[in-house]
């Protein structure tokens, strides 16, 4: 997708809007695939230092920005489909129609500001909570410590929701508004069909799948960050492993539904093919 939206920008030497939010969520899924990868790779095998270094901490703190830019980049996305493919009358959805091609640069620089902003405090608690939590309590400061350990993880979970919250409600509204404008069409079209196939009636139903599916992984996603990030798991465990593994899997998936439902980006992974093939000939 990053290689396919550079390329045109490259080519057309103008940067459009579609590709504009595709680079930004092309990039800062790959930066987040990649720190996962290796947050998981040094908490597994280099655990000492780990924690006992400011490692923590900045892991942490990076992947929450990382996670928060992401989610705002995909319900960028979710409304740049909407207003351009949604057909409704409103006036506000007539004027952020008319806008969104002016608007969506700032949109995306102030959503990393705002991811930027709520991942910050994460630097201050996050390694407090976790010494909390590993530290052995003694009888005279066990209350005093339990307090604190409560009151910053309440902190941080209050953080978390005021990271993701927004992108979620962005994204769900703009894809139920899209799949309800797509579905109302695509009844229309079939009481009006002829009897044979038609190659727009089968887009809208293509697309009403993708964007279902959009819906389906961002929700499967904010679960599973919730769980991990509320503690109720023990290190290593297997409902641990299956949050992370979702977490993993979600970028990806939709990525891939975004590869498979454009025309443009299924090109270049076709020829890569084609190529290897040839070569292995």
């Amino acid at each position: 997708i990053l290689a396919v939206s550079s390329t045109s920008c490259i080519r057309s030497k103008i940067l459009s809007t579609y590709d504009m939010i595709m680079i930004f969520l092309s990039l800062s899924r790959c930066f987040l695939q990649s720190w996962m990868t290796l947050d998981l790779f040094l908490s597994l095998f280099c655990e000492p230092s780990y924690y006992e270094e400011n490692l923590f901490i900045i892991f942490k703190t990076v992947f929450m920005f990382l996670n928060n830019s992401s989610l705002w980049f995909a319900a960028w996305l979710s409304v740049f489909y909407c207003t351009k493919v949604a057909s409704f009358t409103q006036s506000f959805f007539i004027w952020l129609k008319q806008r969104t091609s002016s608007l969506m640069p700032w949109m995306l620089i102030t959503s990393s500001l705002f991811s930027f902003a709520t991942s910050i405090p994460f630097a201050w608690d996050v390694y407090n909570v976790h010494h909390n939590f590993t530290a052995p309590l003694t009888m005279t400061n066990s209350s005093g410590r339990r307090v604190t350990m409560k009151a910053s993880l309440v902190l941080i979970i209050l953080l978390y929701h005021a990271g993701v919250a927004l992108p979620l409600i962005v994204f769900a509204v703009s894809s139920i508004l899209l799949i309800r404008s797509l579905w109302i069409h695509t009844k229309q079209m079939q009481n009006n069909a002829t009897g044979f196939r038609d190659p727009s009636l089968e887009a809208h139903i293509g697309a009403i799948k993708s964007i279902f599916s959009f819906l389906i992984l961002y929700v499967a996603y904010f679960i599973s960050l919730v769980l991990i990030l509320s503690n109720i798991f023990l290190p290593l465990s297997t409902g641990q492993a299956i949050c992370i593994a979702v977490m993993t899997a979600c970028p990806t998936g939709h990525s891939m539904v975004l590869i498979w439902s454009n025309p443009k980006f299924r090109e270049l992974p076709a020829r890569i093919l084609h190529h290897a093939n040839c070569c292995v000939r």
